[in-house]
């Protein structure tokens, strides 16, 4: 009986890091650059059960069979598929396509991010909406911030601004699953490459979240959930029996 209430707690555990993940996904639907999240799990290793309630005398071993003590998450993964191009006309709106971070700073060091979703503050820095500076690379090679004198500016496909000398600076990584998510759009690593990237002005690129799957997960997870509360109150039922005949004894 203990096993049975472990393994329903584990399962239930299970479930809420799925439903959160779930939840996250879908409320970032309409996020520029977001990367859906995927929970890989697997089921544990299965023992075999017996008792000694077999035979005339009720004393014989008998098998019944395998049982499964739950599941338990093997993985957290995002999904770096690129979503589509969205035209917003905004000058201060960029898109990456194929592959490629944007670099902003945060709090001293870089960070990169997919949204291109960038305003011009009072200083005339090139910023996300959040405040942190977007970086660019100046004809040296060095990084440095980007100041913007007139709204109207342009770029080119490389990421030049076009009358400046400097460029968006674009990085990229061996291995997207090593970033640090810092965020919903915010990632950090030091192991980065600059990069040539293809840069389109007045576009963001959507979320690559696909609202049908995640419905789809949604239900599923509803159906687990009230499996393992069936199961939960019938396990309730047989202790309630149970003292209450001990208590007749």
């Amino acid at each position: 009986m203990i096993r049975t209430l472990d393994t329903i707690n584990r399962n239930m555990n299970v479930l809420q890091k799925k439903l959160e993940n779930t939840t996250a996904n879908i409320s970032n639907a309409n996020t520029p650059g977001y990367k859906f999240q995927n929970i890989v799990q697997s089921t544990l290793e299965s023992y075999e059960m017996v008792n000694y309630s077999g035979g005339v005398s009720l004393d014989r071993r008998q098998e019944l069979g395998d049982f499964t003590f739950g599941n338990q998450i093997d993985q957290v993964y995002r999904n770096f598929e690129q979503g589509f191009l969205n035209q917003t006309d905004r000058t201060t709106d960029f898109a990456i396509i194929g592959e490629g971070f944007f670099a902003i700073e945060l709090d001293g060091g870089l960070a990169f991010t997919r949204n291109g979703n960038f305003t011009i503050n009072e200083d005339h820095m090139l910023t996300t909406m959040e405040g942190y500076p977007v970086m660019g690379v100046d004809g040296f090679g060095e990084l440095s911030y980007i100041f913007i004198d007139d709204s109207n500016f342009s770029i080119d496909n490389e990421g030049n601004i076009i009358g400046e000398d400097i460029k968006l600076f674009i990085a990229d990584f061996d291995d997207y699953q090593n970033l640090e998510s810092m965020g919903d759009t915010i990632f950090i690593s030091d192991n980065y490459v600059a990069i040539d990237g293809e840069i389109r002005q007045g576009y963001l690129e959507s979320s690559n979240v696909k609202m049908v799957d995640e419905i789809v997960k949604l239900i599923e997870i509803s159906r687990e959930f009230e499996s393992n509360q069936k199961i939960l109150h019938s396990t309730d039922e047989t202790l309630r029996k149970a003292v209450n005949e001990i208590g007749k004894v």
